[in-house]
């Protein structure tokens, strides 16, 4: 990527400025270091390059890659004028030649969800008489209530448990964080896990803030979180993946009555095209929509 330094300081671009995840911001490095090498090898620079220059990559990566989607070429075109964007920082360049192209139209998918009564099914199938059932009663039905990613859940720490205000606090991407109302069929179902499994899972000399252990008293991993979730859906007789649950979560808000508003604040949204609303909430307002057309609420 041309001067080692170059790379460093894009890598802190994202990181500072942008507030990308960590795995967001290392794949944005790797298709960066592709483009710069197509440069070398075929006479530009990137303080130079043209929009047409930007478009020939394009082809050629799908030419070298037949199944590349159209959701595959708009995360490259974003990697690339998100590069520009730092090069114009720096002074390299005046214009982002990206921005005269035309991002590819996306289909759009529906996401799978499942109905309250699978859901309801899904988690009664968990056997609550042993520990490991106990955190994943826990576990599954705090995805549920809240709306968290798999990520979400995973970095989740006991300090971010607050009982007394019905809150959750969560990290979500770039690492920014959103409080959540717990409900209260999360909140019992924590405090059991708290109270009657965790400390079974913790080990002598082995200290962790992570709210859920696995049995060597590290945190869980999602990996973990995947397999428990398609074992008990497999003997609940239902489909999805642990991020259905989430899907599910914001649809039967939707269902029970609640505004777009309010469910982009609650998932953690940050992009127009995922809720198309941009208005904050206060933590009084999220509390009450969620209270009143969450069925765990």
């Amino acid at each position: 990527m041309g001067d080692q330094w170059t790379e460093r300081a894009f890598e802190d671009y994202l990181n500072i400025e942008l507030r990308m995840a960590d795995n967001t911001v290392e794949t944005y490095i790797r298709e960066i270091r592709e483009f710069i090498l197509w440069l070398v090898n075929n006479g530009h620079k990137a303080s130079t390059v043209e929009a047409e220059s930007v478009s020939e990559y394009i082809i050629f990566r799908q030419s070298i890659d037949c199944t590349l989607s159209a959701r595959t070429v708009s995360k490259i075109l974003s990697t690339l004028k998100s590069y520009f964007e730092f090069i114009i920082q720096v002074g390299q360049r005046k214009d982002n030649p990206v921005r005269l192209l035309d991002m590819p139209r996306l289909a759009r998918h529906l996401p799978e969800v499942m109905t309250i009564e699978e859901v309801d099914l899904f988690l009664q199938e968990i056997d609550c008489t042993s520990l490991s059932g106990l955190r994943d009663r826990a576990l599954f039905e705090l995805i549920y209530s809240c709306g968290l990613r798999v990520s979400e859940a995973v970095g989740l720490n006991v300090g971010d448990l607050y009982f007394e205000e019905g809150l959750i606090k969560v990290t979500g991407k770039g690492g920014k964080e959103r409080l959540i109302p717990l409900g209260e069929r999360a909140e019992h179902w924590l405090k059991m896990y708290l109270l009657e499994a965790r400390p079974g899972f913790c080990r002598p000399g082995k200290v962790t803030e992570a709210l859920f252990l696995n049995r060597l008293g590290g945190g869980l991993s999602r990996k973990g979180m995947w397999k428990r979730f398609r074992e008990t859906a497999e003997r609940a007789g239902v489909s999805g993946k642990i991020h259905t649950l989430r899907h599910s979560f914001a649809t039967h808000l939707l269902q029970g009555g609640a505004d777009l508003r309010s469910v982009q604040e609650l998932l953690g949204h940050s992009d127009i095209s995922t809720t198309q609303i941009y208005t904050h909430l206060n933590c009084d307002d999220l509390q009450s929509a969620h209270k009143e057309y969450h069925p765990r609420g």
